[in-house]
């Protein structure tokens, strides 16, 4: 019987980079936060690039970022970053797809993510928002699965609730410019 699998060569990269496949890490975290502005405000910061590449940010300098959108059901994210950590090159890439968008409501997406060419996880991320008396909730709940984990993933659970969470301050910093000063004029994440 075939399955239906037909092998892309170069175009599939794999998880393990050649080892053997290990075990993935199944899990999920949920995130909320208060905004002071209406859905509409913060939705538009999810969907406009010029809003969008303020808080979502990769963790290298601005001239060594490639960022596209095309913020539809269907449309797709690339991010792609070169960082030097200790004087290490490290090559990121976040690619997303949109699958549904209702605006001012919900956005659901899935993403993958490498590191220096592996994928390291992949993730199902739904933001919903709601309107309240004054201003929306946010709610962030993403499904994860680390393919290629380090020391059975403890650690990289936590980097990806914290590095969740630092989108989410640089998204206030983005939509309440008013409650961080110069900081949301100029696009940089709160401390």
């Amino acid at each position: 019987m075939d399955s239906g699998y037909v092998d892309q060569g170069s175009d599939i990269h794999p998880s393990s980079a050649g080892a053997a496949p290990q075990r993935a890490v199944h899990g999920s975290f949920s995130l909320s936060r208060d905004f002071s502005v209406p859905p509409a405000r913060v939705f538009a910061a999810f969907a406009e690039p010029a809003l969008r590449t303020r808080w979502f940010r990769m963790p290298a300098r601005r001239e060594d970022v490639h960022h596209e959108l095309d913020f539809r059901i269907g449309g797709s994210e690339l991010a792609r970053a070169t960082t030097r950590v200790s004087g290490v090159e490290e090559h990121l890439e976040y690619r997303s797809r949109f699958l549904d968008i209702v605006p001012g409501t919900r956005i659901v997406s899935v993403y993958e993510t490498y590191v220096d060419h592996v994928r390291r996880w992949v993730s199902l991320t739904t933001v919903e928002l709601a309107e309240r008396p004054d201003g929306c909730r946010l709610e962030w709940t993403e499904q994860y699965a680390f393919l290629v984990a380090t020391a059975g993933g403890g650690q990289d659970v936590a980097h990806l609730r914290g590095s969740a969470q630092l989108l989410l301050n640089g998204l206030s910093t983005v939509v309440e410019p008013h409650l961080y000063g110069h900081l949301g004029t100029q696009g940089r994440t709160a401390p």
